[in-house]
């Protein structure tokens, strides 16, 4: 059996209100939870101490046990200090430039380098006319 701590739903229609729980990984969102942790109000600012309110001590003792956070749990708890943060991906492979894209970027790039040569080149030359002027 695989325990999580996750987020479950309450408040009405577009104001909600979750409760931090302890539940079975098979368990529906909202459905039967084994301990509650605390509460999470998303509608109060970040700095709100009221927004994440949790039992620090329940919660170790459920790290302790091998519960499992899920990640949107995890990035609040590393918040608190009481685990690490999730590895978030910046990109995924599925929204990555494909082959075509990327060359046109390299081409990109190669023009951009040849033309701040051109302009150094223009810049030194120039310089080395108004010395020899001199």
């Amino acid at each position: 059996m695989s325990v999580r701590i996750r987020l479950s739903r309450g408040g009405s229609k577009k104001r909600p209100f979750y409760k931090v729980v302890v539940a079975d990984q098979r368990a529906p969102r909202d459905g039967s939870f084994i301990e509650k942790l605390g509460t999470f109000n998303p509608l109060l600012p970040k700095d709100h101490a009221e927004r994440l309110v949790l039992d620090v001590e329940k919660v170790k003792s459920w790290l302790a046990k091998g519960a499992q956070p899920t990640e949107r749990m995890q990035k609040m708890l590393a918040n608190l200090g009481l685990c690490k943060a999730p590895v978030i991906h910046e990109q995924p492979k599925k929204s990555a430039p494909k082959a075509k894209a990327v060359a046109r970027l390299q081409e990109k790039e190669e023009k951009a380098k040849a033309a701040a040569e051109a302009a150094a080149a223009a810049k030194a030359e120039a310089e080395s006319t108004e010395a020899s002027a001199e």
